[in-house]
């Protein structure tokens, strides 16, 4: 009850957090930006869009196939198609459930593929661990390629550092240093806090990380994973295009901004309010104006939020009817067989 209570808590207040985002972005603009808002997001190419959502289809597809892998450790091989379906609406419950979405398409999976729950959650850990670890390897990456946008967006946001961050090779210098004091730091909470939640959650994604270095299909696997994050950075570059504003920004800005992006995914339900403003104050760096800014996060968070949404309801709508088709043509099999 507790426990419930305390998630219950934590949506609320997240969600407000994103709200509030929202009514400061909207309410921070003059009545003629928002009139340019409004223009901005209807000059967009909508015919551009459907390469947006090819792309986010490929990366749902693609994180299916990486999942498929990691059941083959438990010795499940469910087929692609409800790996997918399930992948789908886990998603689109993490929208209004932060979470839950993890354990539902555990749940699923194992409902239509008679598969046990329990040793999947083993895999979800693997995964999401994995991700962090890309996330935390791509955000480095980004930084030190965009050292000049990023190191200018510190200055602003953090006065002190700013004077530090000039050239790229005093930018490799800091990530090595933050990046040392990173694992430092988790190593001596780690060994304070080993016996209780803190040092078991480091400690399941240390684990979760290096299973996957040990897995037999690990290339193959960390294959996928590249897949993956190209084409989350695909849907944000060809988002540019979509947009006059923005059309000319390039793969790098793209890569910057998925890394913002992902990161205001995890404060806030869905990213409402938090991706928005998160990506409006990156790109302004970029010599985009605050309103066009504001326009394509707007714009590059509804058609990732369509995409779950729509691609989550086909799998609800279409997981029931695959798999009583499915069942029937292996009872005929088997009945032809004996």
């Amino acid at each position: 009850m507790k426990k419930a209570l305390s998630t219950i808590i934590q949506y609320v207040v997240f969600l407000g957090l994103g709200i509030w985002l929202i009514y400061h972005m909207i309410h921070g603009l003059k009545p003629d930006e928002r009139d340019q808002l409004v223009y901005a997001i209807k000059s967009v190419n909508l015919w551009l869009l459907i390469p947006v959502f090819i792309a986010g289809f490929l990366s749902h597809l693609f994180r299916a196939m990486r999942w498929r892998l990691l059941l083959e450790t438990i010795s499940a091989k469910p087929t692609l198609p409800n790996t997918l379906f399930a992948v789908l609406i886990g998603y689109i419950l993490n929208l209004f459930i932060p979470r839950a979405g993890e354990v539902a398409k555990c749940t699923v999976l194992a409902k239509y593929e008679k598969l046990p729950t329990h040793k999947m959650v083993g895999t979800i850990v693997s995964e999401r661990a994995f991700d962090i670890f890309c996330l935390v390897i791509i955000t480095i990456i980004a930084f030190l390629l965009q050292a000049s946008i990023i190191g200018q967006f510190a200055a602003d946001q953090y006065h002190k550092l700013g004077h530090l961050i000039k050239t790229n090779e005093t930018a490799v210098i800091i990530v090595i240093c933050v990046l040392a004091i990173l694992i430092l730091v988790l190593i001596l909470i780690y060994r304070k806090h080993r016996e209780n939640k803190i040092g078991h959650f480091i400690k399941e994604l240390a684990h979760g990380v290096l299973s996957i270095f040990h897995m037999k299909k690990r290339w193959t696997f960390i294959g996928y994973t590249f897949l993956i994050w190209l084409m989350y950075s695909m849907q944000i570059y060809l988002g540019f295009l979509a947009l006059p504003a923005t059309a000319h920004l390039s793969v790098l800005a793209a890569l910057v901004v998925l890394v913002y992006g992902s990161v205001a995914m995890i404060l806030t339900p869905g990213g409402i309010g938090a991706y928005t403003s998160f990506v409006a104050q990156i790109l302004v760096y970029y010599a985009i104006s605050e309103v066009y800014a504001q326009a394509f996060g707007w714009i590059a968070w509804g058609a990732q939020t369509s995409i779950l949404i729509i691609l989550g309801i086909v799998s609800l709508l279409v997981i029931h009817p695959y798999n009583t088709r499915r069942n029937a043509k292996a009872a005929v099999d088997k009945k032809q067989n004996i």
